[in-house]
């Protein structure tokens, strides 16, 4: 089973901003090319940061209002979010390592 949560305009302030601690969101859609990259590298950093923090997808086509309050504007988008406020981001690709590297700077 996987580990990323899919969110929701509507449950999106509950599990993320609330949450307290560090949360990885990545902003995607199914047509996105570059978004079919990443989503195994979102996937193992779920697996292997699991616990340490916690890693949420949005789709932009279903969740523009979340989409457009971050401005995401190109996609993938990857925010880290702690405490309700975006610590890190990152637009395209980029290897497992350095995602993981970026998050342990965060934490």
């Amino acid at each position: 089973m996987s580990k990323v949560l899919e969110l929701t305009d509507d449950n999106f302030k509950k599990e993320v901003i609330q949450s307290g601690g560090p949360v990885l969101v990545d902003f995607w859609a199914p047509w996105c090319g570059p978004c079919k990259m990443v989503a195994p590298v979102i996937e193992d950093v779920a697996e292997e940061m699991d616990g340490k923090v916690k890693v949420c997808k949005v789709n932009v086509d279903e969740n523009t209002d979340t989409a457009g309050e971050y401005s995401v504007m190109s996609i993938p988008t990857i925010l880290l979010i702690k405490d309700g406020e975006v610590q890190d981001q990152v637009v395209g690709y980029l290897p497992k390592e350095d995602l993981i590297k970026k998050i342990e700077e965060n934490l």
